[in-house]
Protein backbone atom coordinates (compact mmCIF):
# COMPACT_ATOMS: atom_id res chain seq x y z
CA UNK A 1 0.00 0.00 0.00
CA UNK A 2 1.29 3.43 -0.95
CA UNK A 3 1.01 6.33 1.51
CA UNK A 4 -1.83 8.76 0.89
CA UNK A 5 0.48 11.57 -0.22
CA UNK A 6 1.44 9.41 -3.20
CA UNK A 7 -1.70 7.40 -3.95
CA UNK A 8 -3.98 10.45 -3.88
CA UNK A 9 -1.79 12.50 -6.22
CA UNK A 10 -2.77 12.60 -9.90
CA UNK A 11 -0.44 13.76 -12.68
CA UNK A 12 -1.04 17.24 -14.00
CA UNK A 13 -2.60 16.77 -17.46
CA UNK A 14 -1.18 18.40 -20.57
CA UNK A 15 -4.27 20.58 -20.88
CA UNK A 16 -3.34 22.39 -17.63
CA UNK A 17 0.20 23.28 -18.73
CA UNK A 18 1.45 26.56 -20.12
CA UNK A 19 4.48 28.15 -21.85
CA UNK A 20 7.57 29.01 -19.80
CA UNK A 21 6.84 32.72 -20.25
CA UNK A 22 3.60 32.34 -18.28
CA UNK A 23 4.81 30.40 -15.25
CA UNK A 24 8.41 29.24 -14.71
CA UNK A 25 10.38 32.31 -15.84
CA UNK A 26 8.34 35.08 -14.15
CA UNK A 27 7.89 33.12 -10.92
CA UNK A 28 11.58 32.31 -10.56
CA UNK A 29 12.56 35.84 -11.55
CA UNK A 30 10.27 37.13 -8.81
CA UNK A 31 12.15 35.05 -6.25
CA UNK A 32 15.43 36.76 -7.15
CA UNK A 33 13.83 40.19 -7.32
CA UNK A 34 12.84 39.75 -3.66
CA UNK A 35 14.97 42.21 -1.70
CA UNK A 36 15.90 39.41 0.74
CA UNK A 37 18.07 37.94 -2.02
CA UNK A 38 20.34 40.92 -2.61
CA UNK A 39 20.13 42.94 0.60
CA UNK A 40 23.29 41.39 2.14
CA UNK A 41 24.82 40.07 -1.07
CA UNK A 42 27.64 42.66 -1.17
CA UNK A 43 28.83 41.95 2.37
CA UNK A 44 32.17 40.06 2.44
CA UNK A 45 32.08 39.81 -1.36
CA UNK A 46 32.79 43.03 -3.29
CA UNK A 47 34.89 44.28 -0.37
CA UNK A 48 37.12 41.22 -0.85
CA UNK A 49 37.07 40.38 -4.55
CA UNK A 50 36.08 43.59 -6.29
CA UNK A 51 33.39 44.25 -8.87
CA UNK A 52 34.60 42.30 -11.90
CA UNK A 53 35.26 39.02 -10.11
CA UNK A 54 31.96 39.25 -8.23
CA UNK A 55 30.04 39.70 -11.48
CA UNK A 56 31.87 36.64 -12.82
CA UNK A 57 30.88 34.77 -9.66
CA UNK A 58 27.23 35.68 -10.31
CA UNK A 59 27.46 34.21 -13.81
CA UNK A 60 28.96 31.01 -12.42
CA UNK A 61 26.31 30.84 -9.70
CA UNK A 62 23.55 31.33 -12.27
CA UNK A 63 24.81 28.51 -14.48
CA UNK A 64 25.29 26.12 -11.54
CA UNK A 65 21.86 26.95 -10.10
CA UNK A 66 20.24 26.17 -13.44
CA UNK A 67 22.21 23.04 -14.34
CA UNK A 68 22.73 21.35 -10.97
CA UNK A 69 19.81 22.37 -8.78
CA UNK A 70 16.87 23.07 -11.08
CA UNK A 71 17.18 21.02 -14.26
CA UNK A 72 16.72 17.43 -13.01
CA UNK A 73 13.76 18.16 -10.64
CA UNK A 74 12.12 20.22 -13.41
CA UNK A 75 12.58 17.45 -15.96
CA UNK A 76 11.13 14.92 -13.52
CA UNK A 77 8.13 17.15 -12.96
CA UNK A 78 7.64 17.73 -16.68
CA UNK A 79 7.93 14.03 -17.61
CA UNK A 80 5.66 12.74 -14.83
CA UNK A 81 3.32 15.67 -14.11
CA UNK A 82 3.93 14.95 -10.41
CA UNK A 83 5.11 17.31 -7.62
CA UNK A 84 8.37 17.19 -5.66
CA UNK A 85 6.92 15.23 -2.74
CA UNK A 86 5.99 12.37 -5.07
CA UNK A 87 8.99 12.28 -7.41
CA UNK A 88 11.22 12.49 -4.33
CA UNK A 89 9.86 9.12 -3.17
CA UNK A 90 12.18 7.47 -5.66
CA UNK A 91 15.31 9.00 -4.15
CA UNK A 92 14.24 8.74 -0.49
CA UNK A 93 11.55 6.03 -0.47
CA UNK A 94 7.81 6.03 0.19
CA UNK A 95 8.37 6.21 3.97
CA UNK A 96 11.54 8.28 3.82
CA UNK A 97 9.80 10.85 1.64
CA UNK A 98 7.76 12.02 4.63
CA UNK A 99 10.80 13.70 6.14
CA UNK A 100 12.84 14.40 3.04
CA UNK A 101 11.99 16.37 1.02
CA UNK A 102 8.46 16.50 2.56
CA UNK A 103 8.62 18.02 6.04
CA UNK A 104 12.11 19.43 5.54
CA UNK A 105 10.79 21.66 2.74
CA UNK A 106 8.06 22.94 5.05
CA UNK A 107 10.46 23.63 7.91
CA UNK A 108 12.82 25.56 5.68
CA UNK A 109 9.95 27.68 4.44
CA UNK A 110 9.38 28.66 8.07
CA UNK A 111 12.93 29.98 8.04
CA UNK A 112 12.36 31.89 4.81
CA UNK A 113 9.12 33.34 6.16
CA UNK A 114 10.95 34.57 9.27
CA UNK A 115 13.60 36.24 7.10
CA UNK A 116 10.91 37.89 4.96
CA UNK A 117 8.98 39.08 8.01
CA UNK A 118 12.12 40.51 9.60
CA UNK A 119 13.10 42.31 6.40
CA UNK A 120 9.61 43.71 5.72
CA UNK A 121 9.31 44.96 9.31
CA UNK A 122 12.73 46.60 9.13
CA UNK A 123 11.88 48.30 5.84
CA UNK A 124 8.52 49.57 7.10
CA UNK A 125 10.19 51.09 10.18
CA UNK A 126 12.96 52.59 8.04
CA UNK A 127 10.36 54.09 5.72
CA UNK A 128 8.65 55.94 8.58
CA UNK A 129 11.97 57.01 10.09
CA UNK A 130 11.71 54.85 13.22
CA UNK A 131 14.81 53.46 14.92
CA UNK A 132 12.89 50.59 16.58
CA UNK A 133 14.97 47.44 16.73
CA UNK A 134 14.21 43.70 17.05
CA UNK A 135 12.82 42.97 20.48
CA UNK A 136 11.07 46.32 20.82
CA UNK A 137 7.29 46.60 21.14
CA UNK A 138 6.96 48.58 17.90
CA UNK A 139 8.99 46.02 15.95
CA UNK A 140 6.94 43.17 17.44
CA UNK A 141 3.57 44.74 16.59
CA UNK A 142 4.48 45.35 12.94
CA UNK A 143 6.07 41.89 12.59
CA UNK A 144 2.96 40.22 14.04
CA UNK A 145 0.59 42.14 11.77
CA UNK A 146 2.68 41.56 8.64
CA UNK A 147 3.37 37.91 9.42
CA UNK A 148 -0.18 36.80 10.14
CA UNK A 149 -1.68 38.75 7.24
CA UNK A 150 0.82 37.21 4.80
CA UNK A 151 0.27 33.75 6.28
CA UNK A 152 -3.52 34.03 5.97
CA UNK A 153 -3.28 35.20 2.34
CA UNK A 154 -0.87 32.35 1.62
CA UNK A 155 -3.40 29.85 2.94
CA UNK A 156 -6.65 31.31 1.65
CA UNK A 157 -5.89 33.71 -1.17
CA UNK A 158 -2.70 32.67 -2.96
CA UNK A 159 -4.57 32.69 -6.29
CA UNK A 160 -5.13 36.42 -5.89
CA UNK A 161 -1.42 36.97 -5.30
CA UNK A 162 -0.51 35.09 -8.47
CA UNK A 163 -2.68 37.44 -10.51
CA UNK A 164 -0.79 40.55 -9.38
CA UNK A 165 2.68 39.03 -8.89
CA UNK A 166 3.87 40.00 -12.37
CA UNK A 167 3.04 43.65 -11.67
CA UNK A 168 4.62 43.49 -8.20
CA UNK A 169 7.78 41.94 -9.68
CA UNK A 170 8.03 44.87 -12.06
CA UNK A 171 8.40 47.25 -9.10
CA UNK A 172 11.75 45.94 -7.77
CA UNK A 173 13.05 45.38 -11.31
CA UNK A 174 12.66 49.11 -11.97
CA UNK A 175 13.73 50.24 -8.49
CA UNK A 176 17.10 48.49 -8.51
CA UNK A 177 17.71 50.13 -11.88
CA UNK A 178 16.89 53.55 -10.40
CA UNK A 179 19.22 52.95 -7.44
CA UNK A 180 21.99 51.96 -9.85
CA UNK A 181 21.45 55.17 -11.81
CA UNK A 182 21.72 57.20 -8.59
CA UNK A 183 25.01 55.55 -7.57
CA UNK A 184 26.57 55.01 -11.01
CA UNK A 185 29.02 57.88 -10.66
CA UNK A 186 30.92 56.22 -7.82
CA UNK A 187 31.55 52.82 -9.42
CA UNK A 188 34.75 53.83 -11.23
CA UNK A 189 36.29 55.19 -8.02
CA UNK A 190 35.46 52.18 -5.85
CA UNK A 191 38.41 50.14 -4.59
CA UNK A 192 37.86 46.99 -2.50
CA UNK A 193 39.45 47.40 0.94
CA UNK A 194 40.61 43.76 1.11
CA UNK A 195 42.41 41.60 -1.45
CA UNK A 196 40.91 38.12 -1.03
CA UNK A 197 39.55 37.34 -4.50
CA UNK A 198 38.78 33.64 -4.04
CA UNK A 199 37.21 34.21 -0.64
CA UNK A 200 34.90 36.90 -1.98
CA UNK A 201 33.90 34.93 -5.08
CA UNK A 202 33.30 31.67 -3.20
CA UNK A 203 31.17 33.37 -0.55
CA UNK A 204 29.07 35.03 -3.25
CA UNK A 205 28.53 31.74 -5.10
CA UNK A 206 27.60 30.06 -1.80
CA UNK A 207 25.12 32.82 -0.89
CA UNK A 208 23.38 32.77 -4.29
CA UNK A 209 23.06 29.00 -4.55
CA UNK A 210 22.18 28.66 -0.87
CA UNK A 211 19.35 31.10 -1.44
CA UNK A 212 18.15 29.15 -4.48
CA UNK A 213 18.59 25.55 -3.27
CA UNK A 214 15.04 24.93 -2.02
CA UNK A 215 13.53 26.70 -5.03
CA UNK A 216 15.71 24.53 -7.27
CA UNK A 217 14.32 21.32 -5.77
CA UNK A 218 10.84 22.80 -6.16
CA UNK A 219 11.61 22.86 -9.89
CA UNK A 220 9.59 19.63 -9.99
CA UNK A 221 6.48 21.66 -9.20
CA UNK A 222 7.35 24.12 -11.96
CA UNK A 223 8.17 21.30 -14.36
CA UNK A 224 4.78 19.65 -13.88
CA UNK A 225 3.30 22.84 -15.35
CA UNK A 226 5.69 22.84 -18.34
CA UNK A 227 4.65 21.43 -21.71
CA UNK A 228 8.00 20.07 -22.86
CA UNK A 229 11.78 20.15 -22.50
CA UNK A 230 11.95 23.54 -24.22
CA UNK A 231 9.76 25.11 -21.52
CA UNK A 232 11.99 23.58 -18.84
CA UNK A 233 15.13 24.87 -20.56
CA UNK A 234 14.14 28.45 -21.34
CA UNK A 235 12.13 28.92 -18.17
CA UNK A 236 15.28 28.09 -16.23
CA UNK A 237 17.73 30.06 -18.34
CA UNK A 238 15.69 33.26 -18.23
CA UNK A 239 14.06 32.90 -14.81
CA UNK A 240 17.17 31.68 -13.01
CA UNK A 241 20.49 32.36 -14.76
CA UNK A 242 19.57 35.72 -16.33
CA UNK A 243 17.56 36.81 -13.27
CA UNK A 244 20.50 36.09 -10.95
CA UNK A 245 22.80 38.27 -13.06
CA UNK A 246 20.28 41.13 -13.18
CA UNK A 247 18.88 41.00 -9.64
CA UNK A 248 22.29 40.30 -8.11
CA UNK A 249 24.54 42.34 -10.38
CA UNK A 250 22.72 45.68 -10.26
CA UNK A 251 22.56 45.85 -6.45
CA UNK A 252 26.24 44.85 -6.21
CA UNK A 253 27.14 47.68 -8.57
CA UNK A 254 24.93 50.06 -6.59
CA UNK A 255 26.65 49.21 -3.29
CA UNK A 256 30.06 49.64 -4.93
CA UNK A 257 28.97 52.96 -6.40
CA UNK A 258 27.64 54.18 -3.06
CA UNK A 259 30.99 53.40 -1.43
CA UNK A 260 32.80 55.08 -4.27
CA UNK A 261 30.77 58.22 -3.67
CA UNK A 262 31.09 57.95 0.11
CA UNK A 263 34.00 55.77 1.32
CA UNK A 264 32.86 56.37 4.92
CA UNK A 265 29.58 54.51 4.34
CA UNK A 266 29.55 52.12 7.33
CA UNK A 267 27.85 49.11 5.72
CA UNK A 268 27.85 47.05 2.53
CA UNK A 269 24.17 46.23 3.02
CA UNK A 270 21.76 47.33 0.29
CA UNK A 271 19.44 49.02 2.78
CA UNK A 272 22.35 51.27 3.81
CA UNK A 273 22.49 52.47 0.19
CA UNK A 274 18.73 53.12 0.20
CA UNK A 275 19.10 55.20 3.37
CA UNK A 276 21.69 57.41 1.67
CA UNK A 277 19.46 58.29 -1.29
CA UNK A 278 17.86 61.08 0.72
CA UNK A 279 14.72 63.14 0.19
CA UNK A 280 11.44 61.50 -0.66
CA UNK A 281 13.14 58.73 -2.67
CA UNK A 282 14.61 56.93 0.32
CA UNK A 283 11.40 56.26 2.33
CA UNK A 284 9.50 55.60 -0.90
CA UNK A 285 12.02 52.88 -1.83
CA UNK A 286 11.63 51.17 1.55
CA UNK A 287 7.84 51.06 1.19
CA UNK A 288 7.94 49.89 -2.43
CA UNK A 289 10.41 47.10 -1.68
CA UNK A 290 8.12 46.03 1.16
CA UNK A 291 5.12 46.00 -1.17
CA UNK A 292 7.06 43.97 -3.73
CA UNK A 293 7.90 41.31 -1.11
CA UNK A 294 4.25 40.31 -0.68
CA UNK A 295 4.28 37.49 -3.29
CA UNK A 296 7.43 35.84 -1.90
CA UNK A 297 6.13 35.96 1.69
CA UNK A 298 2.77 34.48 0.68
CA UNK A 299 4.44 31.77 -1.39
CA UNK A 300 6.57 30.75 1.62
CA UNK A 301 3.41 30.33 3.71
CA UNK A 302 1.68 28.50 0.85
CA UNK A 303 4.53 25.99 0.34
CA UNK A 304 4.86 25.41 4.08
CA UNK A 305 1.11 24.81 4.29
CA UNK A 306 1.28 22.33 1.40
CA UNK A 307 4.09 20.45 3.10
CA UNK A 308 2.44 20.14 6.51
CA UNK A 309 -1.05 19.44 5.11
CA UNK A 310 0.31 16.72 2.80
CA UNK A 311 2.60 15.03 5.30
CA UNK A 312 0.46 15.53 8.45
CA UNK A 313 -3.11 15.24 7.05
CA UNK A 314 -4.63 14.74 10.50
CA UNK A 315 -3.95 18.36 11.46
CA UNK A 316 -6.06 21.04 9.72
CA UNK A 317 -4.09 23.06 7.18
CA UNK A 318 -4.94 26.39 8.81
CA UNK A 319 -3.86 25.20 12.25
CA UNK A 320 -0.53 23.66 11.22
CA UNK A 321 0.40 26.59 8.98
CA UNK A 322 -0.44 29.27 11.54
CA UNK A 323 1.47 27.40 14.24
CA UNK A 324 4.52 27.21 11.98
CA UNK A 325 4.24 30.86 10.99
CA UNK A 326 4.02 31.84 14.66
CA UNK A 327 7.45 30.30 15.15
CA UNK A 328 8.69 32.27 12.13
CA UNK A 329 7.30 35.53 13.51
CA UNK A 330 9.01 34.93 16.86
CA UNK A 331 12.33 34.37 15.06
CA UNK A 332 11.81 37.67 13.24
CA UNK A 333 10.91 39.62 16.40
CA UNK A 334 13.96 38.37 18.28
CA UNK A 335 16.26 39.22 15.39
CA UNK A 336 17.40 35.61 14.89
CA UNK A 337 16.35 35.90 11.24
CA UNK A 338 18.85 38.69 10.56
CA UNK A 339 21.79 36.49 9.55
CA UNK A 340 20.74 36.11 5.92
CA UNK A 341 24.01 34.83 4.44
CA UNK A 342 24.42 32.29 7.22
CA UNK A 343 20.85 31.11 6.71
CA UNK A 344 21.37 30.79 2.95
CA UNK A 345 24.43 28.63 3.60
CA UNK A 346 22.54 26.32 5.98
CA UNK A 347 19.69 25.98 3.47
CA UNK A 348 22.19 25.07 0.78
CA UNK A 349 23.77 22.51 3.08
CA UNK A 350 20.32 20.97 3.62
CA UNK A 351 19.06 20.91 0.05
CA UNK A 352 22.32 20.73 -1.91
CA UNK A 353 22.74 16.98 -1.30
CA UNK A 354 19.01 16.42 -1.89
CA UNK A 355 19.39 17.86 -5.38
CA UNK A 356 22.62 15.90 -5.85
CA UNK A 357 21.00 12.61 -4.86
CA UNK A 358 18.00 13.27 -7.11
CA UNK A 359 20.33 14.00 -10.05
CA UNK A 360 22.22 10.75 -9.46
CA UNK A 361 18.97 8.75 -9.18
CA UNK A 362 17.72 10.35 -12.40
CA UNK A 363 20.86 9.37 -14.33
CA UNK A 364 20.99 5.84 -12.89
CA UNK A 365 17.33 5.36 -13.90
CA UNK A 366 18.02 6.22 -17.54
CA UNK A 367 17.00 9.90 -17.33
CA UNK A 368 13.48 9.10 -16.17
CA UNK A 369 11.54 8.70 -12.95
CA UNK A 370 12.02 5.19 -11.59
CA UNK A 371 8.85 5.34 -9.48
CA UNK A 372 8.36 5.26 -5.70
CA UNK A 373 10.74 2.95 -3.86
CA UNK A 374 9.70 0.79 -0.93
CA UNK A 375 10.18 2.05 2.60
CA UNK A 376 13.30 4.13 3.14
CA UNK A 377 15.87 4.50 0.38
CA UNK A 378 19.07 4.41 2.44
CA UNK A 379 21.12 5.39 -0.59
CA UNK A 380 19.28 8.70 -0.59
CA UNK A 381 19.53 9.24 3.15
CA UNK A 382 23.20 8.27 3.23
CA UNK A 383 23.91 10.66 0.37
CA UNK A 384 22.10 13.46 2.18
CA UNK A 385 23.94 12.83 5.47
CA UNK A 386 27.37 12.94 3.85
CA UNK A 387 26.49 15.96 1.72
CA UNK A 388 25.05 17.83 4.71
CA UNK A 389 28.23 17.27 6.74
CA UNK A 390 30.25 18.64 3.84
CA UNK A 391 27.90 21.62 3.59
CA UNK A 392 28.26 22.66 7.24
CA UNK A 393 32.07 22.58 7.32
CA UNK A 394 32.23 26.42 7.28
CA UNK A 395 30.21 26.47 10.52
CA UNK A 396 32.38 23.96 12.38
CA UNK A 397 35.21 24.79 14.77
CA UNK A 398 38.03 23.96 12.38
CA UNK A 399 41.38 25.58 11.58
CA UNK A 400 41.10 28.66 9.38
CA UNK A 401 43.38 27.02 6.80
CA UNK A 402 40.62 24.45 6.21
CA UNK A 403 37.66 26.82 6.44
CA UNK A 404 39.30 29.19 3.96
CA UNK A 405 38.77 26.64 1.18
CA UNK A 406 35.47 25.26 2.47
CA UNK A 407 33.36 27.57 0.28
CA UNK A 408 31.30 27.29 -1.82
CA UNK A 409 30.20 24.49 0.52
CA UNK A 410 26.78 24.31 -1.12
CA UNK A 411 28.41 23.15 -4.36
CA UNK A 412 30.63 20.66 -2.57
CA UNK A 413 27.57 19.29 -0.74
CA UNK A 414 25.79 18.72 -4.05
CA UNK A 415 28.80 16.83 -5.45
CA UNK A 416 29.13 14.76 -2.27
CA UNK A 417 25.43 13.84 -2.36
CA UNK A 418 25.63 12.96 -6.06
CA UNK A 419 28.69 10.72 -5.72
CA UNK A 420 27.58 9.06 -2.49
CA UNK A 421 24.15 8.17 -3.92
CA UNK A 422 25.78 6.36 -6.85
CA UNK A 423 28.17 4.50 -4.51
CA UNK A 424 25.43 3.42 -2.10
CA UNK A 425 22.96 2.53 -4.88
CA UNK A 426 25.58 0.36 -6.57
CA UNK A 427 26.26 -1.26 -3.19
CA UNK A 428 22.69 -2.54 -2.97
CA UNK A 429 21.20 0.04 -0.58
CA UNK A 430 18.58 1.16 -3.09
CA UNK A 431 15.25 -0.66 -2.43
CA UNK A 432 12.91 -2.07 -5.05
CA UNK A 433 10.48 0.14 -6.93
CA UNK A 434 6.77 -0.09 -6.18
CA UNK A 435 4.72 -0.62 -9.35
CA UNK A 436 4.32 2.95 -10.64
CA UNK A 437 1.06 1.96 -12.35
CA UNK A 438 -0.52 2.27 -8.92
CA UNK A 439 -0.46 6.08 -9.28
CA UNK A 440 -0.96 6.24 -13.05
Amino acid sequence: MLPDYISRTKPNPASNRAPWTANTAPTYAGIFLWVVFYMKLAENTIDRAGIGLCLLALVIAGILSYKLYYYVPAMLGMKTGLPLYVVGSSTFGTSGGYVMPGLLMGLLQVGWFSVGTYTATTFILSGIGSDARPGSMTFAIIAILWGYIMAFIGIKGIHYVSKVSLFLNFIPAVMILIVLFKTWGGISSYNPPAAEPWRGMSLLIAAVIGFFATAGAAGADFGMNSRDKRDVKWGGIVGIAVAIIYAGGLPLLSVAGAHGLDPALPSFSYDAVLSKLGGFLSPAMFFLFTLASIPASCVCAFIAGNSFATMIPGVPRMGSTMAAMTVAIILAITGEAADLIGFFSIVGASFGPICGAMAADYLLSGRKWAGPREGINWAGYGAWAVGFLVGIVPFLDLPESIKEWSQPAVVYSFVAGFVMYIVLAKSGLQPDVVDEKVIA
